[in-house]
């Protein structure tokens, strides 16, 4: 088997996540922002609706805060301790959210079973729901952009925070439109209504993000898409002489592996192995990004 150096103390790797930090903080910037308009429209208006959708936003600056800490986490280089990275400390950082969502939806359920048994008319609603709109304008420009960058960089921390920021959007659609449809009709048990149906919409936002977390830290397979550029690549190096087996593949946060082995003449020598073990990791790297690639020479005959 190729000797595989693990990077040493305090040296990045190749793989290493990038500075993405200063995402977060953006996020966590945004989570203050919205908090205190989405507060300040339900003081104006006194609508439970609004209520629960600054209650989410508190929610999403805790969110915020553990993806700062889990980016900063997964940003450490492969130790001693840690040959692979510190990658995975994201996929805890996407549970955690869910988590959080599922705790914003019940605080919302909650709250609005008690407005339906106990109806309150709404005050000031034209000030309130111009609040909230702005809020949410601001959530759905900095959930695209975060869902952006994560992608961009392979980052299961700010794709969930950014899909999060989203969820609070549409929250927040659905109480504005509650809040207005109670205006127009006077019908006071609208606002709690509609508050509900937001709730268990993101409850299955929590749940898909909980269930991609457990997924992934059960060490899952690259994703469809992967495997199929994996396999395009080593395509192109197969010959009559030259095959590939047991082949497996897994990822930790934004860093991919891939492990597989090199089938190639009992009669060649080392070196000439060794050249081709060197082109199938780099035809894997440059197909693939950020993979740690480890091959396995084996003899095989010829027909």
């Amino acid at each position: 088997m190729k000797k595989f150096a693990f990077p040493q103390v305090g040296v990045e790797s190749p793989g290493a996540s990038p500075h993405l930090t200063k995402f977060a903080w953006l996020s966590i910037t945004t989570a203050l922002v919205t908090i205190g308009l989405k507060s300040g429209a339900y003081l104006v208006t006194g609508s439970v609706g609004l209520l629960s959708d600054a209650a989410e936003s508190l929610v999403n600056l805790v969110a915020a805060v553990v993806a700062l800490i889990a980016l900063t986490v997964a940003a450490r280089p492969a130790d001693d301790n840690h040959h692979f990275g510190h990658g995975k400390a994201e996929y805890f950082s996407a549970g955690i959210e869910g988590m959080l969502i599922f705790v914003a939806a019940a605080f919302i359920l909650v709250t609005s079973i008690q407005r339906f048994l106990h109806p309150a008319a709404l005050e000031s609603v034209g000030i309130g729901l111009a609040i909230s709109t702005v809020a949410s304008a601001l959530n759905g420009a900095v959930g695209v952009y975060l869902i952006r960058t994560g992608r961009r960089h392979r980052s299961v921390t700010l794709t969930a925070d950014g899909k999060h920021l989203l969820t609070d959007v549409w929250t927040s659609v659905g109480v504005i439109i509650g809040v207005l449809l109670v205006a127009l009709t006077g019908w006071q048990r609208l606002d709690p209504v509609v508050a509900m149906m937001v709730a268990v919409n993101i409850l299955w936002t929590g749940y898909r993000l909980v269930s991609q977390s457990v997924t992934s830290l059960l060490d899952a397979a690259l994703p469809e898409q992967d495997v199929a550029r994996l396999d395009a690549a080593l395509d192109r190096l197969r010959t009559s002489e030259v095959e590939f087996a047991e082949l497996r593949t897994r990822e930790s946060g934004r860093q991919r592996f891939v492990t597989l082995t090199v089938l190639v003449p009992g009669s060649w020598t080392v070196d000439r192995g060794h050249q081709v073990a060197e082109e199938v990791e780099t035809a894997i790297g440059e197909a693939l990004p950020d993979t740690t690639v480890q091959t396995h020479l084996e003899p095989h005959c010829l027909p």
